[in-house]
């Protein structure tokens, strides 16, 4: 059994390389040229080109909800929270394969239902994230807030989703930290507080 796991994250990893040098009209022989195995070893494990390619978009997924989740968890003060929340939604270089992943993923929404499902629910969990976190800012007295915390909530989503994609594009003035930069400028004014960046190891 563990080695099926292994080998499923294995092809899982090479999907995603994959799907970031093809784009989304890749095809099953070039990820088995990337997970160095043939075609009918795929097939072993999943029944075809699509199953693979959702889980390996949902596994990029899971960086910037649950393994967001689990990095804050650890922070109690709202405020180091919030910061901490915006550094880990920011792609750091135009070479970040699952951000580029999801970029891809976002070009065929409108064309495949299941990664339009898939990208819904991650947005709706991370505006839930970031909510929870101002909520908990507003009881403990650290946050006043410009507007409710659901609007605020999707404009940080919203603005790591775009200044997400002008990295990966190479926007030759924008990098990973003028854009939490710019981020963080929005969220200071729709919470009222300086948030200051902590560095953390």
């Amino acid at each position: 059994m563990a080695k099926t796991s292994e080998r499923k994250a294995d092809l899982i990893s090479a999907a995603q390389r994959a799907l970031a040098e093809h784009g989304s009209a890749v095809r099953l022989n070039q990820v088995a040229e990337a997970a160095g195995v043939t075609s009918s070893a795929i097939l072993y494990h999943y029944t075809g080109i699509e199953e693979l390619l959702v889980e390996a978009n949902r596994a990029g997924m899971e960086r910037f909800y649950n393994d967001r989740l689990n990095v804050i968890a650890a922070i109690a003060d709202p405020t180091e929270r919030l910061v901490h929340t915006i550094s880990l939604g920011v792609p750091r270089t135009p070479e970040d394969e699952e951000v580029r992943l999801l970029c891809s993923l976002g070009g065929e929404a409108a064309r495949n239902t299941i990664y339009a499902v898939l990208l819904t629910s991650l947005y709706d969990r991370q505006v839930g994230m970031y909510q929870n976190i101002l909520e908990l800012g507003v009881s403990q007295g650290e946050f006043h807030l410009a507007q409710d915390p659901l609007t605020i909530a999707r404009n940080l989503v919203a603005l790591e989703d775009a200044y997400g994609y002008r990295i990966i594009a190479k926007h030759p003035t924008l990098d990973y930290q003028t854009a939490v930069e710019l981020i963080l400028d929005y969220a200071r004014l729709a919470t009222g507080h300086t948030l200051v960046q902590q560095p953390r190891n």
